[in-house]
């Protein structure tokens, strides 16, 4: 089972590794994580620090707006559908 850290563990790892003289090598061993995840962990921090490790089951500002996006179209695709079955129904019972 994969082992899941906190935002806050995260950003004070990578910071450790900024502020000090260490190596990624020496404090993932100290953390009990591997090099390739702090490695991971900093690639993802020096992109976009403010919005770095959103947790589980939040999303970045622009996903959540996406996944807001997405459902609304398939809202109204349906209700759109549901329009057009009943123009044909009622257009039917005309003649």
């Amino acid at each position: 089972m994969k082992k899941q850290y906190s935002k806050e563990f995260k950003i004070e790892a990578v910071k450790r590794v900024e502020s000090s003289g260490e190596s990624v090598l020496k404090i993932a061993s100290d953390l009990g994580v591997k090099p390739t995840t702090l490695h991971g962990w900093i690639k993802q921090y020096k992109q976009a620090p403010e919005t770095s490790f959103p947790g589980s089951g939040h999303l970045k500002p622009e996903d959540e707006k996406l996944k807001k996006l997405e459902k609304e179209i398939r809202e109204l695709k349906e209700e759109n559908e549901i329009l057009k079955k009943a123009a044909a129904y009622f257009a039917k019972n005309l003649k």
